[in-house]
């Protein structure tokens, strides 16, 4: 069984005091709290100085679920994730003896792990019902690695003024969470929410840069499976090939959007013989390119 993970960031760790506590002490830097609607965003800097046989101590949050939801004691196992491909296999040295908020911890093993060969990208449309963040959860099991939210003409939701933040820092929240769930050490960035104008050029940017950008649409003529590979990118998408997949508002993508992405470079194509709610198109679409591209072994 493979130990829970819980995320490193600048707000989560601390140098253990007392001895050998190797480079990390150097690193790191205080813990805060973190607000209520936005948990600490993984920091790819933190933790990359920690090596086999140094200690630390997670704190706040992070370390308050570890031992009183998980009830995590000395000797057990955990895995402490940075967010961009960091794994730490740590033993737990200290459950909670002097704090509830405070866990500490031995590294075992430092794992850094490569990112996918593809790279998958979901662009949810913004849905009500918190249906779209539906989509993120399960698009972050599935393995995404981008998110970009999608302001439709036909969303009901909007992100107008401070609700884009909000929106987006929910968004992160709730990736953050399923990237735990799913015992990932890579969690899934959101992007700022774009414009159907704006999702046009990023298409377009895409595409030139290789990558294959696929908009559902229930009365697509191009099967899913029939999609095209990416090709060995021009620098768009990290030095690797990527597949994106567009998904519209429960009200469907007009006409007029349908062509906008496909004259980026975006190809229209259909899922299945099945009308899926757009909280589960999306994760299923990217689970069948992810076995495609043998993402899933």
């Amino acid at each position: 069984m493979s130990a829970p993970v819980f995320i490193l960031s600048a707000r989560t760790i601390e140098p253990a005091t007392g001895p050998a506590t190797g480079p990390a002490t150097a690193a790191a830097r205080p813990a805060q709290r973190p607000g209520p609607e936005q948990p600490a965003e993984p920091l790819g800097a933190v933790g990359r100085d920690l090596v086999e046989g140094a200690e630390l101590v997670l704190t706040g949050p992070e370390a308050r679920h570890a031992i009183t939801v998980r009830r995590l004691r000395a000797g057990e196992r955990v895995d402490l994730v940075d967010g961009a491909g960091l794994r730490l296999r740590c033993l737990v040295t200290d459950a909670g003896a002097g704090a509830k908020d405070r866990l500490g911890a031995r590294v075992i093993e430092r794992v850094e792990e490569a990112g996918e060969p593809v790279v998958l990208t979901l662009v949810q449309a913004l849905a009500k019902g918190g249906r779209d963040e539906q989509a993120v959860e399960t698009a972050t099991e599935v393995g995404v690695e981008r998110i970009l939210p999608w302001q439709a003409s036909r969303c009901v939701s909007l992100w107008q003024g401070p609700k884009r933040d909000r929106g987006r820092q929910r968004w992160q929240a709730t990736a953050w969470q399923a990237a735990k769930q799913a015992r990932r050490a890579v969690i899934p960035t959101v992007e700022a929410a774009r414009s159907t104008g704006e999702l046009a050029a990023w298409v377009r940017r895409c595409v030139a840069g290789g990558g294959v950008v696929a908009v559902l649409h229930e009365q697509g003529t191009v099967p899913l499976a029939s999609l095209p590979a990416p090709a060995p990118p021009a620098g768009s998408w990290d030095g690797r090939p990527g597949l994106a997949v567009i998904v519209g508002p429960e009200g469907g993508i007009t006409d007029e959007e349908v062509a906008a992405l496909e004259a980026a470079g975006a190809v229209t194509v259909r899922l299945g013989p099945h009308v899926m709610r757009t909280a589960s198109a999306g994760p299923v679409a990217l689970a069948v390119l992810a076995q495609r591209e043998g993402l899933w072994g």
